[in-house]
């Protein structure tokens, strides 16, 4: 075995994909005997909807989203959208999804067997590889990749410190049925601002799911029906409960996301509060920088392993800055100077450069070396980059007729194509980000990044 994967979320079966897309054998397991059908993390920031094409994953979780209106993201629920289209993105707005939808349709697409009900109790690592004890299996390989999640028994296992803040706050996301409802319950899902509502002790969201399903976020921690009536009234009653889950705002962060042959992805590696709807997506982009550069390994080309620390620790270490600085604007009991404060910031979203700054920030639009999803016309015809780098391959883009270097053939597709883009060539890696493009010769950024030719 060449990885084991601990946990079965979005990012482990993000990582599984590319594992597999790669020819590398991996195991996952998990501590759940099946998946909890709930709809925590339901939000795929348009970053994450850029990755997921790339591979030929995005339709599908389309196909299966819930209606959602023409409105971007938010920030501290401030009452204006944020506008990620300057950006240059395909998916302007966020996909709104369970979570576990999204996890069916990357175990189905991985096609890698998920080994259930399997709790780790044991973590033993040499020179050579690690060896995992879940259940009753003994299991060996040559890595090992925590995802699983904020109380990750892998991180307690090797006895890793998980720095930073205790929450301050505890709440619970519940999906719901009401057999009847009052004015105040909405009736469509719209821009976060609009949904949020406060009454004395307790703030709450009801978003429209499915008929008279709703997802249903309130806070302090207490019955579900005393704060649907607290917030929504007398009339608004509940039906069912299908399931529910409490979560916090505690800010934790790995000082160093590799501790030899064993990697940290996810929630395993950062919890933030879960304000924007950037965990699900923090965790997908971790899983796709790390599962090409383990491959690289692996298959002999190049170790750049290391640089999974460096790329991935500062953006999570961002997220949760600014989930921090977006607790003084979305705090239920907000002090009036904070209030002066977000009547000021409101102003400031509305002016385009601030806008475009922070739907950058929040979408992960904004992440160095980004390139943009343009069309572009091969010897195949009309296409885009997404489609070509469906191969999980690094990619010479060539705008031109020029001879390229041979040696690389086996990691690197080489593409003469024609768009209206300001290029002459671009080399860019499997998880679409930008490695060259024209300065210094070419030679040395495919053998930093894919290893010595052949």
């Amino acid at each position: 075995m060449d990885v084991i994967i601990a946990g079965a979320g979005p990012t482990g079966l993000t990582l599984a994909h590319e594992l597999a897309l790669a020819g590398v054998r991996t195991t996952v397991v998990e501590r759940l005997t099946e998946r909890i059908e709930q709809t925590k993390g339901g939000a795929v920031q348009a970053r994450t909807a850029e990755l997921l094409d790339m591979r030929g994953l995005l339709d599908a979780i389309l196909a299966r989203a819930l209606p959602r209106d023409t409105e971007g993201g938010h920030f501290g629920l401030l009452p204006v959208p944020l506008d990620a289209k300057p950006w240059r993105t395909r998916h302007p707005k966020p996909i709104s999804i369970p979570q576990w939808m999204v996890e069916e349709e990357l175990e189905r697409a991985a096609g890698v067997q998920v080994l259930r009900g399997l709790e780790v109790t044991r973590v033993d690592q040499d020179d050579e590889g690690v060896t995992v004890t879940a259940g009753s299996r003994t299991i060996r390989a040559r890595y090992l990749v925590a995802c699983d999640g904020a109380h990750s028994t892998i991180r307690k296992l090797l006895g890793v410190p998980f720095p930073g803040r205790e929450g301050t706050y505890r709440a619970v996301l519940a999906d719901i049925r009401l057999s009847s409802v009052s004015d105040l319950v909405p009736k469509q899902a719209g821009h976060i601002s609009t949904l949020t509502r406060q009454a004395g002790e307790h703030w709450g969201m009801l978003v429209p799911i499915d008929g008279d399903r709703y997802r249903f976020t309130f806070g302090p921690e207490s019955d579900i029906q005393t704060a649907l009536t607290a917030i929504y009234g007398e009339e608004t009653r509940l039906a069912e409960v299908f399931n529910s889950s409490r979560f916090g705002d505690a800010t934790r962060q790995l000082e160093q996301y590799r501790h030899g042959r064993v990697f940290f992805a996810g929630d395993a590696a950062h919890i933030h509060p879960p304000l924007g709807g950037q965990g699900l997506n923090l965790g997908v982009q971790d899983a796709m920088n790390l599962g090409w550069k383990l491959a690289a390994k692996l298959h002999g080309h190049v170790d750049v392993l290391d640089s999974y620390h460096d790329e991935r620790h500062p953006p999570a270490a961002r997220v949760l800055h600014h989930t921090a600085a977006q607790r003084v604007f979305a705090s239920p009991n907000i002090e009036p100077d904070a209030l002066a404060l977000r009547d000021i910031f409101t102003d400031l979203l509305r002016l385009p450069d601030t806008n475009r700054y922070l739907a950058g920030m929040m979408s992960g639009l904004d992440l160095p070396g980004r390139v943009p999803d343009f069309d572009l016309v091969t010897a195949d015809g009309p296409t885009r980059l997404a489609a070509l780098l469906r191969s999980g391959r690094g990619l010479l883009l060539d705008f031109g007729e020029r001879e390229w270097p041979s040696g690389w053939a086996d990691r690197v597709d080489v593409v003469h194509a024609k768009a209206d883009e300001d290029y002459d060539a671009l080399l860019i890696r499997p998880d679409g980000v930008l490695c060259w493009s024209g300065e210094g010769p070419v030679t040395r950024a495919m053998t930093m990044w894919f290893g010595q030719p052949v």
